[in-house]
């Protein structure tokens, strides 16, 4: 099924965008762990709408409610059932049925993969909604990790145009800085210029796009299974499953295309008793597995399908063309919001390979 994810730590995604409840069961988290609800509260309102011009104004608080698997502020190690209640819904926005297909969206291929039977209402489960229960996880499974030594932290790399430093060529990387703010980036003052690049498509009744970053620090070596399970093919597999992540690159990427093999290794030194690479193009992954460099991948986000620009499509009711003026209350720009799903979506994925580490000793 689609909506389940994990061979060790096993999700279960739940809900539609305007139903009463959307939410995530957690098989396989580890007993004992205390969860600092006030970190989960501050990963859930990065994520959350309404916080700027440049975001959906929907105000929905997305305070978890957990139903199980947790007692006295500790986990218990059985399933972890949390649910986020939808409270500002407006489906009036989306008319009574499916019928003028929205460009970008699944309003087309839901209504053929279901039958006609798909909940319609503001994208279902086809919504970027959903991807507030899976916040939730990464950050359950963020402290976890943290309490292994590992840390994750993203920015926007490329906002349209805007184009920022890469994780790349950074040396130490300020976390709680970049959490901090509404559009992180490395190099000061961009996010000025990156907000004025967004503003001006929301003006022209457009959207934008561009490319988040992610760095996954303090891994040990040995993570991830050749060849169906390898590091890339597990976070990829996430990766993808965010809504608007329409491409995955891992170190150099696609710019593995233009190096040669002696520009593009990663020589082997000692330090200090540690094997350590000079530099770092595989982005801390070879044959699958990490190597205990940091692991850095790109996501490539697109524009807000969504626009306020009239747009053809086609009517279902009557198989005819037609113009469309799309209602409602959408981001003219997601990347914002997407930064700490891909953090939450990586901590998912090394939480998982981390267990089946676990599960291969003897």
């Amino acid at each position: 099924m689609s909506s389940f994810f994990g061979q060790h730590l096993h999700l279960s995604l739940f809900g539609q965008s305007h139903g009463e409840a959307i939410g995530i069961t957690m098989d396989g988290f580890p007993a004992g762990m205390t969860i600092d609800m006030e970190r989960v509260a501050a990963e859930m309102k990065r994520r959350a709408p309404g916080q700027s011009s440049l975001t959906t104004p929907r105000k929905e608080a997305d305070a978890p409610e957990i139903l199980s698997g947790v007692l006295n502020g500790r986990t218990t190690g059985q399933p972890i059932c949390a649910i986020i209640r939808n409270t500002n819904t407006r489906s009036k926005d989306y008319g009574d049925g499916v019928d003028l297909l929205r460009p970008g969206h699944a309003d087309y291929t839901g209504h053929v993969r279901y039958y006609g039977f798909e909940d319609w209402r503001g994208g279902g489960h086809f919504s970027g909604r959903l991807t507030a229960p899976i916040v939730f996880a990464g950050a359950l499974c963020s402290q976890w990790l943290e309490q292994q030594g590992v840390s994750i932290v993203s920015h926007i790399q490329r906002l349209g145009n805007v184009v920022d430093d890469s994780l790349m060529d950074a040396g130490q990387v300020d976390a709680a800085a970049l959490k901090a703010m509404h559009l992180p980036v490395l190099r000061a003052g961009l996010d000025a210029d990156m907000e004025a690049e967004a503003t001006r498509a929301l003006q022209a009744q457009d959207s934008i796009g561009g490319v988040i970053e992610c760095g996954v620090y303090g891994l040990p070596a040995g993570l991830g299974a050749p060849f169906f399970d390898s590091v890339e093919s597990v976070l990829s597999h996430l990766l993808f499953s965010v809504p608007a992540v329409k491409g995955v690159e891992f170190g150099e990427g696609f710019g593995f295309a233009s190096l040669l093999g002696s520009q593009a290794n990663d020589p082997f030194r000692m330090v200090e008793g540690n094997i350590v690479t000079t530099s770092n193009h595989s982005g801390g992954v070879q044959g699958g597995i990490t190597n205990g460099m940091p692991m850095i991948f790109r996501c490539a986000v697109r524009a807000t399908p969504s626009i306020g620009q009239t747009q053809q499509t086609v009517s279902l009711k009557t198989g005819e063309n037609a113009d469309l003026n799309i209602h409602g209350r959408h981001d003219p720009c997601i990347l914002p919001r997407a930064v700490p799903v891909i953090e939450a979506m990586a901590a998912i994925g090394i939480m998982e390979l981390w267990k089946e580490r676990q599960a291969c000793v003897r």
